[in-house]
């Protein structure tokens, strides 16, 4: 193990363990001291550069040296954070008190079933039921997942999907977070689950003789590869083979149309994406080919009759609406409906007998637009708010002329409407409650913009409650995303009012890698340009302070995931640019992970961040990698979060970063590793115990600001 390894490096290692052993020790404010992490060098070379991974060991998941060093780590949290307790019990009965722990969805009539969800107080999960004919009629339960879930640390579900005669469900379960799915089906007739149980399944989709399913599985890489074909009551192990992806950079998963007349099979990488359909009357036919995989190109279909209509980016950045035959579904058969615009990006369509609804983004903000197909006359629907987030709902009714969406903002509720298409009128069917006398006229929001040294204006959103004074007194929360193209939309949180009526102000981000200011906003924060979305972020955290929004020493940021990427990195370059920093399952071990085409999702995503076996996207993710730049110098307070089943972003990320800070940086500030030893990637399944997480992390940050009451 040590053969590459000097034996002077390695001394001088050992001596930075200690001084920051002795440094955490003492910042603590404790006689605690911090679990120290063992040296064990693993030496890789590539492209030249000699590769030194000094906690490589702390991947042996099955080690007991490895889960003794994590549950020392969690002991230490607990311990430092001791204090806290009784704060956390505050803020968890708080957040609790707020919320309307007993109740209801709005029902989805579907045929001639109202379809709906509730919560009854004290139980962590869902009851999923209908009722048959009226919502006056008696109710079946479909699935009690507080019954399901009795006796196991962890419960989520994933598919839940009715037979299109309403007489059978399919419905897969996680009992371990790690986002393995095992696919089962109950008989709503005689309420008996089939004997069947399938593993490893990802998505579904009914043919219409209501006995046959096509259900996606993964590979040991957790990449969605292979479609099967199963018929109700027979051994899963003699399924038919039905489409198989090979290409390691694709992802398979399967869906139906509106319509219910075809089967959908989606190829897509990043970037690229294939389509083939197929008659869901006839569950042993072939399936057809929309167009083949084109690198770059993306497109999304959705029926209506004897059409196709397309949503691409052909000769498209923003994406553009078009439509073709169903019998010639070929490019050179599309004909454009909604031609390509600089000012809206389409992200999807859906289909109405007699309308088609168009979800996009215009000047940084979610819109419907509703497309009447008798006139061909268009409307964008209004809302009231200057800063907002709209997004569709279940609309399984092809016929009629009533949309459902949920909209909400930074001081409104989520809120779900009905919408009359025809006559523009809205109905407001439930606005979610808050309880405790929340008053949203107590609290303003407002979007600002700060521009960065490449004349780019990053938009920024922000809550706070009113009277509120710009001069830089004020504690903020400054969150961040910025990859994926996925936008971070201003949306409306109860647990947030915690964090307002102690002063505190709120802020997103909208920084370039999200998709919030159309595709252009994507690719200028992905691959080689990715470290714009971090310098974006610095940016938006200057402004809030030259603004007097806040100050530097009263700034916490934060991020999960790839966010925890965006703040690692910030931390690297900035570590003055706030007092606190939380790293939620933090994707910070970027090398390590892209070089491992063994670990989940890393194929995947070399369209996201480069191939690093390319020498030139090699050296600079090198650059900005969160492990690999931690430097000796002053670093914020940081809570690292992670879960030890996390099949997305590996436990052994956070974990080997904060051993690395603890044995490099030269401050005396907190460092905290909490580890979620029975959850994955979204940390705990149930409601209750994950707002406790939440009163966690909002205690730690109010510790860091000396706000312990």
């Amino acid at each position: 193990m040590f053969k590459h390894f000097s034996l002077f490096y390695f001394v001088l290692i050992l001596l930075a363990s200690v001084v920051a052993l002795f440094s955490c020790a003492k910042n603590s404010g404790t006689n605690l001291t911090p679990p120290v992490a063992q040296i064990e060098p693993k030496v890789d070379t590539i492209h030249g550069d000699v590769l030194v991974d000094n906690y490589f060991w702390l991947r042996q998941r099955d080690d007991s040296t490895v889960l003794e060093y994590l549950e020392e780590e969690n002991k230490y949290t607990e311990a430092v954070m001791a204090s806290t307790e009784d704060l956390q019990v505050k803020l968890y009965d708080e957040m609790i008190s707020r919320i309307k722990e007993t109740d209801l969805s709005v029902p989805v009539k579907d045929d001639d079933y109202f379809y709906y969800h509730r919560t009854e107080e004290g139980k962590q999960y869902r009851v999923y039921c209908r009722k048959k004919g009226s919502l006056e009629a008696e109710e079946e339960v479909l699935l009690d997942l507080n019954e399901m879930a009795k006796g196991k640390g962890f419960f989520n579900l994933g598919i839940y999907e009715v037979s299109p005669n309403h007489q059978k469900l399919a419905f897969s379960i996680d009992t371990t977070g790690n986002e393995q799915y095992v696919l089962f089906f109950k008989d709503l007739t005689t309420g008996e689950i089939l004997p069947e149980a399938i593993p490893n399944t990802n998505s579904l989709a009914w043919a219409n003789d209501n006995y046959t399913v096509f259900y996606s599985v993964e590979d040991s890489t957790f990449r969605p590869y292979k479609l099967f074909r199963h018929v109700l009551k027979t051994n899963p192990n003699k399924d038919a083979l039905a489409f198989h992806e090979k290409d390691p950079a694709f992802y398979l998963w399967v869906s139906k149309t509106k319509s219910e007349e075809y089967i959908l099979v989606h190829s897509e990488s990043q970037t690229t994406s294939e389509i083939h359909f197929y008659d869901a009357d006839k569950p042993v036919g072939r399936f057809r080919l929309v167009h083949p995989r084109q690198q770059g190109m993306e497109y999304n279909l959705i029926h209506h009759g004897k059409w196709f209509y397309i949503v691409t980016n052909d000769k498209a950045r923003n994406f553009k609406l078009v439509k073709t035959p169903v019998m010639k579904p070929g490019k050179r058969y599309w004909v454009d409906v909604i031609s390509h615009s600089d000012t809206m990006k389409i992200d999807r369509a859906e289909a109405f007998e007699d309308f088609l609804v168009v979800h996009g983004r215009i000047n940084g903000l979610s819109q419907i637009m509703v497309r009447d197909l008798k006139t061909g006359e268009s409307h964008v629907i209004d809302f009231p708010e200057p800063v907002f987030t709209v997004y569709g709902g279940n609309n399984p009714d092809f016929s009629s002329n009533e949309l459902r969406f949920t909209y909400q903002s930074m001081v409104t509720p989520r809120s779900v409407y009905d919408y009359n298409m025809a006559t523009r009128e809205r109905t407001l069917l439930k606005k979610a409650e808050v309880l405790g006398g929340y008053d949203p006229t107590k609290y303003q929001m407002e979007r600002v913009f700060t521009t960065t040294d490449d004349s780019i204006k990053i938009p920024i959103s922000l809550v706070y409650r009113k009277g509120m004074e710009r001069n830089g007194r004020n504690p903020l929360l400054l969150y961040g995303y910025g990859s994926y193209g996925m936008s971070m939309d201003p949306w409306f949180s109860s647990r947030r009012l915690s964090l307002l009526d102690r002063g505190f102000i709120y802020a997103i981000a909208h920084i370039r890698g999200g998709g919030e200011m159309g595709r252009q906003w994507y690719y200028d924060g992905k691959l080689l340009k990715k470290k714009n979305t971090f310098t974006d972020f610095i940016a938006c955290a200057d402004h809030l302070v030259a603004e007097k929004y806040t100050s530097h020493n009263l700034m916490v940021i934060s991020g999960g995931s790839a966010g925890g990427l965006l703040i690692g990195a910030v931390l690297n370059m900035r570590p003055d640019l706030a007092k606190v920093a939380i790293a939620d399952v933090p994707f910070v071990d970027v090398i390590n992970t892209m070089l491992d085409p063994t670990i989940p999702l890393t194929v995947i995503e070399y369209e996201e961040w480069g191939n690093p076996n390319d020498e030139e996207f090699y050296r600079y993710m090198k650059s900005y990698s969160p492990y690999d730049n931690v430097t000796a110098q002053d670093y914020p307070n940081i809570l690292v979060e992670a879960g030890l089943n996390d099949a997305r972003v590996q436990y052994w990320e956070p974990a080997k970063w904060t051993a690395k800070l603890r044995a490099t940086k030269t401050d005396n500030n907190m460092l905290l590793l909490k580890t979620n030893m029975g959850a994955g990637h979204g940390g705990s399944s149930g409601r209750y115990d994950y707002l406790k997480e939440v009163a966690f992390e909002y205690a730690f940050v109010l510790k860091c600001f000396g706000m312990v009451d």
